[in-house]
């Protein structure tokens, strides 16, 4: 091939792949416009992100602050010896947030049908939440849903994981937990970092969810001792989540089955009505669960709850009696044997895309 063909050729090349580029741009064209700026809100945070010796040393951080951040090392190093977890960068630096919020999410669902929203992005897949770092766009978002048919809320985010792509800092915020709570979500998003299964949002959250669980349990035990006021006030919390939980779960049933058996002649408003009756039925069923701790669901006072609600309950706890289930009987409770099984068996994404670039 002459130097006339090499370049032609080459020309074509780049002429069909500009094309392709722009075609991909028309088609995904607001998905790439989120996706730069969530690239941005991250980017930000990486930016601004210190060292923890920095605050360590820092006067304006207190006592109590510092010994949470290096409670997280200890977390950190647990997870990997202990539980089998990936090691990575992650929880090595932190954010400091100045005492404002740094994230939030929108989700969605069908307002008589226990199904959610989806939004589907290129080689991520489809997830049934989107996150914002602007306060404005996911007020907009929201707004955009409820115009379109959906029931929508928006939630205030503590801690996500980038899988373990990037080092994700240890957000200030973070620090204001108790011991057991801040065990629970660093295991939780560390575990995210070691298996991520591409549109298996629920198995997801619920696999984290688990191994925090019961990572946090054995976190404080070996760190405090089982009689250890740590450990108890995590296990009675535990249990208060248990009940409202499965309460929750239970009526997230009870609810599917009402619009489950609504006619198809029946209209907006009747079904609007009995819907509005079962979920005040619900929430008012609240008051007669036995809790360990007073005002656990207090802020139901003034919070009236739709089917996002639900639907985040079924995503992040509707599948825990499975993973306990297998991880107990055919792993006998060894963390380490179960990681390497899931990590065979699943196959996941996260775990592709790290043989690739290694």
């Amino acid at each position: 091939m002459n130097k006339k063909s090499i370049f032609t050729w080459l020309k074509r090349f780049f002429l069909t792949l500009l094309l392709g580029v722009f075609c991909f741009l028309g088609y995904y064209h607001e998905e790439t416009i989120y996706g730069i700026r969530q690239g941005l809100g991250q980017m930000d945070i990486l930016v601004n992100t210190q060292p923890i010796e920095a605050y360590l040393n820092d006067t304006s951080f207190t006592e109590k602050q510092k010994e949470k951040i290096k409670l997280i090392q200890e977390i950190r190093q647990f997870t990997i010896d202990s539980l089998g977890l990936d090691d990575s960068g992650s929880y090595k630096q932190l954010y400091d947030q100045k005492g404002k919020p740094i994230l939030w999410i929108v989700t969605g669902s069908e307002p008589f049908d226990l199904k959610a929203k989806k939004w589907t992005f290129p080689i991520a897949g489809a997830f049934s939440y989107k996150g914002f770092f602007v306060k404005e766009l996911v007020e907009e978002e929201k707004e955009k849903l409820i115009q379109e048919g959906w029931d929508a809320s928006i939630g205030e985010v503590s801690a996500w994981s980038t899988l373990g792509f990037l080092n994700d800092p240890i957000l200030s915020s973070m620090l204001e937990r108790n011991e057991g709570s801040l065990a629970h979500l660093i295991i939780h998003e560390l575990t995210h970092g070691t298996i991520y299964l591409k549109n298996s949002v629920s198995y997801n959250e619920n696999l984290a969810d688990f191994v925090g669980d019961e990572g946090a349990k054995r976190f404080l035990i070996y760190k405090y001792g089982k009689h250890s006021s740590e450990y108890v006030k995590y296990m009675s919390r535990k249990q208060d989540r248990k009940t409202f939980s499965e309460y929750l779960l239970q009526s997230a049933k009870s609810l599917d089955s009402l619009y489950k058996s609504f006619p198809e002649e029946m209209t907006v408003e009747e079904k609007t009505l009995l819907k509005a009756q079962k979920i005040k039925e619900i929430t008012e069923g609240i008051q007669h669960l036995s809790f360990a701790n007073s005002g656990y669901c207090r802020y139901f006072n003034d919070f009236t709850p739709n089917n996002t609600f639900f639907m985040g309950y079924i995503r992040y706890r509707g599948k825990q009696n499975e993973f306990k289930a297998e991880f107990e009987n055919d792993f006998n409770s060894d963390f380490h044997a179960y990681f390497s099984y899931l990590k065979q068996k699943e196959q996941s994404l996260l775990h592709i895309i790290k043989k690739i670039i290694n």
